[in-house]
């Protein structure tokens, strides 16, 4: 008896183990054929370098924040690729935090990205996760070993409008993207802060850019982004937080941050990471 449970024990482990590699190759696959529909959708970029006369008109804090982090006459960024690591929180109404690991490819013209995450829901069992938005659509895909869908959403309206919001809080790892030449609209609120505008397509959306001391961007905060609840998507005050800002290509960077839901009893952490290794593509 105990022999026929430790093979049944065997045959179970085998079969998990070739059910990860093979979720993995198609992984791998899809991941693929994502980014080549993201590179089909670049556009070119103008200018091709840094002019500060662009930020002439704008307010204060917007100026300093340029100012601090690009310097006069750079390149601008066209691509980056990132890797993260971090802890990623599953949980809906209680804290399920797991460990994941991510890379992501961006690129700024046309706007669009691919995060390719990795998250380890315990010993054996991952689930595998792409964010993206790409020629004007929204994707999440959420898959157990990346072979059995958990979440699938795709498509415009309020998916695109939710992914085109990331993209534009994460420009603060290729801050050129918001420059006014790359189609971003800048109003001022205070020495703190400013609202920004930024239409893709069909879409437009505005966030509210908050900056710390030292000039740079501290918080991205959207007043509605969809936020799944079961099966229904509910409108959500949501935030980006950035610290840790060292120069990577040429320019100060956050290599450390956290997003969250504004709900009405306090925020909801739900991603909490850090850049391991980023590298930016430069206009030629």
């Amino acid at each position: 008896m105990l022999k026929i449970v430790i093979i049944a024990g065997l045959l179970i482990v085998a079969a998990m183990a070739a059910a990860a590699v093979y979720g993995a190759l198609g992984w791998a696959d899809g991941t693929r054929q994502l980014r080549v529909r993201l590179e089909n959708a670049r556009m070119p970029i103008t200018p091709e370098v840094v002019n500060f006369r662009e930020l002439e008109g704008l307010p204060e804090p917007v100026q300093q924040y340029f100012r601090t982090v690009l310097k006069e006459g750079q390149p601008m960024v066209t691509g980056v690729r990132l890797r993260h690591q971090g802890t990623f929180n599953m949980g809906e109404t209680t804290d399920q935090w797991r460990p994941f690991t991510s890379d992501q490819r961006v690129i700024t013209r046309r706007p669009g990205f691919d995060w390719d995450g990795r998250v380890k829901m315990m010993p054996g069992l991952t689930v595998r996760v792409h964010d993206a938005y790409v020629a004007g659509e929204g994707i999440l895909y959420a898959a157990l070993h990346g072979l059995i869908p958990l979440v699938d959403l795709k498509g415009a309206g309020d998916v695109a409008e939710g992914e085109l919001m990331r993209f534009f809080a994460e420009a603060a790892w290729y801050p050129t993207a918001l420059l006014p030449s790359q189609g971003v609209r800048w109003e001022g609120l205070d020495a703190r802060s400013a609202r920004a505008t930024l239409t893709d397509g069909a879409v437009t959306l505005t966030m509210l850019f908050s900056f710390n001391d030292s000039g740079v961007i501290e918080t991205v905060r959207a007043e509605a982004r969809g936020r799944t609840v079961g099966k229904n998507v509910i409108p959500t005050p949501w935030q980006g937080r950035f610290w840790n800002y060292t120069e990577r290509g040429g320019m100060q960077v956050p290599l450390e941050g956290e997003v969250a839901w504004l709900l009405t009893e306090g925020a909801k952490p739900y991603w909490r990471g850090c850049i391991t290794a980023i590298e930016h593509e430069f206009a030629k």
